[in-house]
């Protein structure tokens, strides 16, 4: 497997995240976003929308982050990670789908002002950010993971990584005591790799 990846970039790191969870190895190829690499005509082969990451598995091609947990929990065979019962498998869904929504239109596009230069209003994404974080605290306070399951879901690797770095993007996180835990208990799991840190927003000054 190779993961087309750029080390900035949550999306991917929402797969590589999984991958390494997942435990299966896997090659990252760095796009050069800063260069326009992924807007080539090389890359827009693998994706048309010229969007990491991508997931290339021995020529089956996969794009777009939730797409790939999926594909890669299928891969994997029934686990915890995407139970085949039909209501816990709808609850994952339903927290894909506020990954790929309101944590996108808040979390992340906060971030995207302050580590890629993004034009956002602010207030308004922050104002999201905060709305979103404020359902997934009360979601947290009688689960231990996110799809109310008794171990880990994909549902989890989707939200962990624009979550863990809201900070960067003037997302204050201290009030969320209920997702500081769940955020340890995602980073204890055995092949957690960390989303690499910039010196943005609240954590100007603290980047590694």
């Amino acid at each position: 497997m190779k993961l087309y990846y750029h080390p900035l970039s949550g999306h991917a790191h929402r797969a590589h995240l999984f991958l390494s969870l997942a435990g299966l190895p896997h090659a990252l190829r760095f796009v050069d976003l800063g260069s326009g690499e992924q807007k080539t005509p090389e890359f827009l082969k693998l994706n048309a929308f010229g969007e990491i990451p991508v997931l290339d598995d021995d020529g089956v091609i996969v794009s777009d982050s939730n797409a790939i947990l999926v594909y890669v929990a299928r891969k994997i065979g029934p686990s915890h990670w995407l139970p085949e019962d039909r209501v816990t498998e709808a609850e994952i869904q339903r927290w894909l789908s506020v990954a790929a929504g309101k944590i996108a239109y808040g979390c992340c596009a906060a971030r995207l002002v302050t580590v890629f230069g993004a034009h956002f209003d602010t207030a308004e994404v922050i104002q999201r950010a905060h709305d979103t974080l404020k359902v997934i605290e009360q979601t947290l306070q009688d689960r231990i993971w996110i799809a109310g399951t008794q171990e880990p879901t994909i549902a989890d690797a989707a939200l962990y990584s624009y979550i863990a770095r809201a900070p960067e993007g003037n997302v204050d996180l201290s009030g969320y005591g209920a997702i500081a835990i769940w955020l340890r208990r995602v980073e204890n799991l055995r092949g957690f790799v960390p989303f690499q840190k910039t010196a943005a927003g609240l954590e100007k000054g603290n980047g590694q």
